[in-house]
């Protein structure tokens, strides 16, 4: 009769064999995201007739909202700049012959959600993308170093932290009284792990991806799907309009990609390629990472980059 110990061993080892073949089986899984996780084409446009786009006057943004229309969606679309929106509503317009909504918000002002409400509220609105968000600064900083912290931290709240809880307090209502609707929150890979130089961001960011994962959990079995998706480079103005290469994708490349993984769970890379390098990121020991002359390497190669790519800048609003 086996001892009590080779029982425990062998036991013990059969379950790490299971857990690293259930570990495996997910990565299958993401790597072929079509096999596992299909859309049928009407998917979107089954949702409701419109999808609310915030942040979308460029980048990321603009490609969801380009991206939702022409699966056949009438789109609102949001942010500050009324111009570049008006050119957007305008190029899709005639792209997709969809019906497109202008709305212009500062959202990182305190008062901005009455008339968003006033405006929304006889939509059926089936899909919202919570994308603004704010970067302190383009050049890696240590908190103190911020010229204006009590405004900055003022907004990266509001526009980060606040905006996407009032969104979702806005459109969730009639999702769940229709049974149906799609919501994607914007976060950042950085988010991964506690960040210094990105600490305010990062952390604004991890706000989003645990208030997805928590409504999804609470509104799930009435029909809605809610996801957090964290991605790392994407070559936008946030991050310097940085060269595309296999890391850092174009933002339709990313847009096109993150679809895919709607049905993936509350919380995604959105691509193949952010999942292996946030991997990496939590793989590296903290004490290499936080250590003083990598912080420093850090901000001196972000600073190099960006002027190489455009002028500085203290604030960022996608």
């Amino acid at each position: 009769m086996k001892s009590l110990l080779e029982v425990f061993f062998t036991s013990l080892g059969g379950a790490v064999v299971v857990y690293y073949g259930v570990k495996l089986l997910l990565v299958t899984k993401m790597l072929y995201p079509k096999m596992w996780f299909p859309l049928p084409k009407s998917f979107f446009s089954s949702m409701g007739e419109w999808a609310v786009v915030t942040g979308a006057s460029e980048g990321i943004g603009r490609e969801y909202a380009f991206a939702l229309a022409e699966q056949g969606m009438n789109v609102v679309i949001m942010s500050r700049t009324k111009a570049t929106l008006e050119q957007l509503a305008k190029d899709i317009g005639e792209a997709t012959s969809r019906m497109v909504k202008v709305l212009v918000a500062d959202f990182t002002e305190d008062k901005v959600f009455s008339d968003i409400e006033e405006q929304l509220k006889d939509l059926n609105i089936g899909v919202l993308v919570n994308n603004v968000g704010m970067l302190p600064s383009n050049i890696p900083k240590r908190f103190l170093e911020d010229t204006d912290l009590d405004q900055t931290i003022t907004r990266v709240i509001n526009c980060n932290v606040k905006t996407m809880a009032k969104m979702c307090k806005t459109l969730l209502p009639g999702m769940e009284n229709r049974g149906k609707g799609v919501i994607i929150n914007v976060s950042s890979g950085i988010a991964c792990i506690p960040f210094p130089m990105y600490s305010l961001y990062a952390a604004s960011k991890i706000f989003v991806e645990r208030f997805s994962q928590g409504l999804q959990a609470e509104y799930k079995e009435k029909g809605m799907i809610i996801q957090a998706v964290t991605p790392f480079g994407v070559s936008t103005r946030m991050m310097g309009y940085q060269a595309t290469d296999m890391v850092t994708l174009s933002p339709r490349d990313f847009v096109k990609s993150s679809l895919q993984y709607l049905r993936a769970g509350d919380r995604t890379y959105g691509s193949i390629c952010h999942m292996f390098l946030g991997w990496l990121i939590r793989s590296i020991p903290r004490k290499i990472l936080y250590a003083d002359s990598v912080l420093n390497g850090l901000q001196e190669y972000v600073e190099k980059k960006q002027a190489k790519t455009r002028s500085s800048s203290t604030l960022s609003i996608a």
